[in-house]
């Protein structure tokens, strides 16, 4: 069974995607930068953007039925590399328990106001 969960970005219509797709057990998030989507702003700060970018991995997980413990995968998009340690803590308070497979890549992202995208695989867990 496949279904998608749109977040409410405008995004995901310009460019025809959703956050995430379920299938079956698999959760697939999308890669998520830090827009707060109620109001489409986004920080400055990167360390800000990182917890935004978990904020709204969170959500999509949450309607997806599972949580970041089952997330079996990370990858972190940054434009300047110099910028991933700063998100260090705010990352380990999430994933230091579950301790995804992950990977950073420094990348060019589609707005240069974005400072760090993060997008997720999950499993979901038989509750």
């Amino acid at each position: 069974m496949r279904r998608v969960i749109l977040s409410g970005s405008t995004f995901e219509e310009q460019i025809g995607y959703a956050r995430a797709v379920v299938d079956g057990d698999w959760v697939h998030v999308s890669g998520t930068t830090g827009f707060d989507y109620a109001t489409m702003t986004i920080s400055d700060d990167v360390v800000a953007q990182a917890e935004q970018c978990l904020a709204n991995i969170g959500a999509a997980l949450t309607e997806a039925e599972c949580t970041f413990a089952d997330v079996v995968r990370v990858t972190y998009y940054l434009p300047d590399a110099k910028d991933f340690e700063p998100c260090w803590p705010a990352l380990r308070a999430v994933f230091g328990e579950v301790r995804p497979a992950a990977t950073m890549l420094e990348c060019g992202l589609a707005d240069s106001r974005m400072r760090i995208e993060i997008e997720v695989t999950a499993r979901r867990q038989a509750r």
